[in-house]
């Protein structure tokens, strides 16, 4: 179990840098607190890996992820829009009235998990589990995206200081935008 922990937690820490749902994490973490960010990442990464971990122990192969990928893209075509329609002119996000916790939290979670179905960090953890424990392997998977998130919610929390609200908008509705693109031209391929 240790040895599947440790290296399921290696290949997932490192697959996760770059990928979209890191950055997801560090724009998120520009405009929400850290805490409900956190929550949300983790609970979508126990979840998902759970998923990858038991495709991978039962069927020890990878599932066709076109229309994942599709439905990817359009959420991520939605969040660009949310955000550049998001102005956040005279309040913060937070102290709006129709800010809940349980809300970001759910609305975090659903775009994180959305945006790691079908992506490496899932088909890693599917792989490993092929033909390791998979107790462990879903363990360090998990470990290993959120040490690696928990990186760029840091980040973000920092940028999110030091950058003007409309251009952390802006670049975020960008961000957003060439990420459903790109799916688009993955799923089309």
């Amino acid at each position: 179990m240790l040895t599947a922990l440790f290296l399921s937690f290696g290949v997932v820490f490192v697959a996760e840098f770059g990928d979209k749902s890191q950055l997801l994490t560090l724009t998120l973490a520009t405009k929400y607190r850290a805490v409900p960010v956190l929550i949300a990442i983790t609970g979508a990464t126990m979840v998902l890996q759970a998923i990858s971990v038991g495709i991978g122990g039962a069927l020890g192969a990878s599932l066709p992820t076109t229309f994942i990928n599709a439905l990817a893209a359009v959420a991520f075509l939605g969040f660009a829009i949310w955000t550049l329609r998001d102005t956040d002119d005279e309040e913060d996000a937070e102290t709006s009235p129709t800010f809940t916790p349980r809300r970001v939290i759910f609305s975090i979670a659903t775009m994180f998990f959305l945006a790691e179905l079908g992506d490496k960090t899932m088909l890693s953890s599917m792989t490993l589990a092929t033909d390791r424990d998979l107790f462990g392997t879903w363990l360090g998977a998990t470990l290993g995206m959120v040490a690696a998130d928990g990186l760029a919610l840091l980040l973000g929390k920092y940028l999110g200081d030091k950058i003007p609200r409309n251009a952390i908008r802006y670049g975020s509705a960008a961000v957003f935008f060439l990420f459903g693109v790109a799916m688009f031209v993955e799923v089309l391929r």
